[in-house]
């Protein structure tokens, strides 16, 4: 039962009450004594399962049978590793760490090429480092530790007489429960980053003799330590760029480009362990206007000259702990104020040029990321140049460069510690919803949560290049786009898993992948969200003329068999990718019809994508299935008509009320060639080379023996008290009597953002204000204010928007009838290609906005339009009853609308009211 670790180390069964009562509020580590088999077989998991980033893990138990437990030990690990000749594998986020006993240096992933043990299951992921048996233990444990809490600063001194007890022994390694934080001591250690698969409930923490040396020095590197930098990152793939710019550092002292360098050295008894390379920054400016950077320090009290870049640090590991010594030294010698670090996205690699400073992406790993924070993106104003004129901001602020996320340090971060965060927190789906709650935990400045874990079928999103016509297959939600992922680099700090949940272990906690892998976690969140099924046909037979009426009480239900191989479901990026591979090279080319099945907004565009492929409208039938509701996708009989007459000019044929009856002629084709459906009145029958659907059917998912329909309360779902989802796959209890109302409803970047701060609260040591929550709040749904946003492009090239408030969708006629609706304001029309519907409420506040236009318009900064009072839009309504507006786009485009675009307008708006509202007062 190694998943259970209180049963293999009872911390307190050993212990005598007195102990207990005088030290139960310090943390002790209680590791196994290796005197039996089981105990022999939790040291072999504890080797096998972490990820060897620091170092080789064996155990020593002390005096008597030191030898024949080394012996035992030997015999056990020599049956789960491979001898690889003299080198040792490790693995680190930050990088690799080779190990030959008591000699460390760092790699880069990927520069050694290692086998595979035969002896590891096969379910281990490919290309994944294990650890290799080398030979007798060099470490021992602690298993006890405890001290009060006014000297717990001095707790590093124990080890310089523990290791006097062991002098044959470099390494002192401890296990800690994942959920307890990380005290003094362990606060000098380095933590093995275990597996996604590792079972083994506790953290590995791992400390060498040599990190007791004080002699450590920094100072500026100079020629002669050209040798000792080259030996310390000869295993680094980006070891020669290394090196040539501290060539150019001791011969120049700048860049080719006249930017000044400088390079500074870490040395322990005249070794080097550590160099670093920085370079003034020089794109200060832009780094001001695109990132929250003032969140950190007062940007005008510092001059041009103190802003840093870090390009290089690389640190031995022995001395981890010494890094944010290292980083106070480089700020103190190079006079430096802050230092900047930034993540290029993956599809950026390809763009490294040969030398450092001729491309911004050639960063090497920097083992200080831990002691770094990520900094917020700012949300950008999208400028019409042309109309602003000299008013436009400058070339600085507004070019187009490529993305990156943004890590900060500065001389008041390196005092404070940041709280680390090991509970593992386990994310099922890359939903808005999901990518939302880790961008909260991510991001929290004082938090580090070290065992993030992503489980989705296609890992991340964000990986592809930007602008990719496959994008259009799907209506965009407008979330998160491909810039955001390039400004969090959720990869730095989630682990993913890719694969598909298949099942839950309530009782062992924890999810199995793709039925192969087991992912341990202590919190679970499900954030799935409600995909497109494949539908399964009625089977009605067509022979006796069936109508709709007799096959809907067997309709719709999800298709179960063998998938055909022309038919696709489109959920994501991936799925749409794949498509499009294989529309090119089975369709656009050849003959055939393509039936594009469903009544939702995708099934637009999704034909508006295939004509952009090349496939012929002739080719291309859309068939709607009956709707469940009155509402339309698109909601606007303007629209509507529009884009009939683009499908009708487009020679798309368009079938409505129809229920799929067959696929050929039997069952559960290998491929479709046909597709017979029902109407109202007679069946027919298409030629079919490429199917697609586009149907939601709800489901409930499958916890052990117990099918359980997902429930939540005030923020997120709670099935059970370890387990938590959101989003359009979960639906309110009953209790709440809130009818139709779903998170669909509303934003899922708002809900995720709610969900991760519910869950703050379980991690943050840090004090809040506790306010009473009103009287029956706990009967009342959340109340979530961010719109919902729809956008893609439609039939005939329209560019469609719609922003709207949270609310149970009724028809636009019925909306328009009600006596409170407020104002419409329209201009344009829709079959022009110029439409721009504004919808004020009975409040005078912006309830939604419809785009309708042939010509791209700027969404975010129309996103900023909603919500606000129509006096803050230069007197809307006044201008509007005046006959002043002809023309909604162009109004928009003024440059006094600029301010209300701003990132920090909500601030503005804030900030005036409580100078009028101290003013009234002072009146009174």
């Amino acid at each position: 039962r190694l998943e259970d670790y209180d049963d293999l180390m009872p911390i307190w069964t050993r212990q005598s009450e007195t102990l207990k009562e005088t030290y139960s509020e310090y943390f002790l580590a209680d590791l196994i004594e290796c005197q039996d088999e089981e105990s022999q077989a939790v040291v072999c998991e504890v080797a096998h399962v972490f990820k060897p980033d620091a170092f080789i893990l064996f155990h020593y138990s002390g005096e008597d049978k030191s030898n024949q437990l080394s012996q035992e030990v030997e015999s056990v690990l020599s049956r789960h590793f491979e001898h690889i000749h003299d080198q040792d594998a490790a693995v680190q986020k930050d990088g690799i760490i080779t190990v030959s006993h008591t000699e460390l240096l760092l790699d880069d992933v990927g520069v050694k090429d290692f086998k595979a043990s035969e002896a590891l299951p096969e379910t281990e992921e490919k290309g994944a480092f294990h650890q290799v048996y080398r030979g007798a233990s060099n470490a021992f444990c602690i298993r006890l530790f405890c001290i009060e809490e006014k000297h717990e600063t001095r707790s590093l001194d124990f080890l310089h007489y523990v290791f006097k007890l062991f002098p044959d022994k470099d390494f002192c390694v401890t296990l800690v429960p994942h959920h307890v934080p990380e005290f003094h001591l362990i606060q000098s250690f380095v933590r093995a980053v275990p597996f996604c698969t590792s079972r083994l409930g506790q953290e590995l923490y791992v400390f060498h003799r040599a990190g007791l040396l004080k002699s450590f020095n920094v100072r500026r590197a100079t020629t002669n330590d050209l040798l000792g930098v080259k030996m310390l990152v000869k295993t680094l793939s980006l070891n020669e760029r290394i090196l040539n710019d501290l060539k150019i550092f001791t011969l120049a002292r700048r860049d080719p480009d006249g930017i000044p360098v400088q390079a500074f050295v870490a040395e322990v008894l005249d070794q080097i362990v550590g160099v670093s390379v920085i370079r003034d920054e020089m794109d200060i400016e832009y780094i001001r206007s695109h990132y929250n950077i003032e969140d950190f320090i007062h940007f005008n009290h510092y001059q041009q000259e103190e802003h840093g870049h870090l390009y290089h640090f690389v640190l031995n590991p022995i001395f981890h702990h010494y890094t944010k010594h290292f980083l106070k030294e480089i700020l103190r010698l190079a006079h430096k104020s802050s230092l900047y670090y930034p993540i290029y996205p993956q599809y950026a690699e390809g763009k490294i040029a040969v030398f450092l400073f001729q491309n911004p992406c050639a960063h090497s790993l920097t083992s200080a990321l831990h002691y770094m924070v990520p900094v917020r993106p700012r949300r950008q104003i999208v400028y019409p140049l042309e109309e602003l004129g000299i008013n436009a901001p400058s070339e600085q602020v507004s070019k187009d460069q490529l993305r990156y996320s943004l890590n900060h340090i500065n001389r008041k971060l390196v005092l404070e510690s940041k709280v680390s965060i090991n509970t593992r927190i386990v994310v099922v789906g890359a939903s808005d919803v999901g990518i939302s709650f880790l961008e909260t935990l991510i991001f929290c400045p004082h938090l580090k949560f070290n065992n993030l874990t992503l489980i989705s079928i296609h890992g991340l999103p964000g990986k592809d290049l930007l602008g990719s016509k496959h994008r259009r297959f799907l209506i965009n939600s407008h979330c998160f786009n491909d810039e955001d992922y390039a400004q969090m680099s959720l990869c730095s700090w989630v682990n993913v898993v890719v694969g598909k949940m298949t099942g839950i272990n309530r009782a062992a906690k924890y999810v199995v992948v793709s039925k192969e892998k087991k992912i341990p976690y202590d919190y679970l969140v499900l954030c799935t969200g409600q995909q497109y099924q494949i539908l399964s046909p009625t089977g009605a037979d067509i022979s006796k003329l069936p109508t709709n009426r007799e096959v809907v009480s067997q309709w719709p239900q999800r298709y179960t068999g063998r998938v055909p191989s022309n038919h696709f479901t489109l959920n994501d990026d991936q799925d749409c990718l794949k498509a499009t591979h294989w529309l090119k090279e089975n369709l656009v080319n050849s003959e055939g019809n393509v039936i594009v099945y469903g009544n939702t907004i995708d099934i637009y565009t999704t034909v508006e994508t295939l004509l952009s492929l090349g496939i012929n409208g002739s080719r291309i039938h859309l068939v709607q299935p009956p709707l469940s509701s009155d509402v339309t996708c698109l909601n606007s009989d303007d629209i509507a008509r529009a884009v009939r007459e683009a499908l009708s000019q487009a020679g798309v044929s368009v079938y409505r009320d129809s229920i799929l009856a067959q696929w050929g002629d039997g069952d559960s084709p290998d491929l479709i060639t046909c597709a017979t459906f029902t109407t109202d009145t007679e069946p027919f029958q298409l030629q079919c080379s490429v199917s697609m659907c586009f149907r939601c059917i709800s489901f409930s998912l499958v916890l052990k023996t117990k099918t359980i329909k997902f429930r939540y309360s005030l923020v997120g779902l709670s099935i059970f008290s370890f387990i938590r989802a959101a989003g359009p796959l979960t639906k309110y209890s009953r209790r709440y009597y809130v009818g139709e109302w779903t998170h669909s409803n509303f934003s899922s970047k708002e809900i995720g953002f709610e969900l991760a701060t519910s869950m703050l609260n379980l991690f943050d040591p840090t004090p809040k204000p506790f306010s009473k929550p009103p009287e029956g709040s706990d009967r009342l749904i959340p109340v979530y204010k961010e719109c919902k946003i729809k956008g893609g492009v439609l039939p005939g090239g329209y560019n469609y928007l719609h922003i709207s408030k949270p609310a149970i969708p009724i028809c636009l006629d019925l909306e328009l009838a009600l006596c409170d609706h407020g104002m419409e304001m329209i201009t344009g029309e829709a079959r022009h290609g110029n439409y721009f519907r504004m919808h004020i409420n009975k409040y005078s506040m912006v309830d939604s906005i419809t785009c309708f236009s042939k010509e791209p318009f700027p969404v975010s900064n129309y996103v900023c339009l909603y919500g606000q009072h129509e006096r803050l839009l230069n007197d809307l309504c006044y201008r509007w009853n005046e006959g002043q507006i002809t023309d909604l786009y162009s109004y928009f485009r003024e440059p006094w609308s600029m301010a209300i675009y701003h990132d920090r307008f909500i601030d503005l708006k804030k900030e005036l009211r409580q100078i009028l509202m101290s003013e009234q007062v002072r009146e009174i």
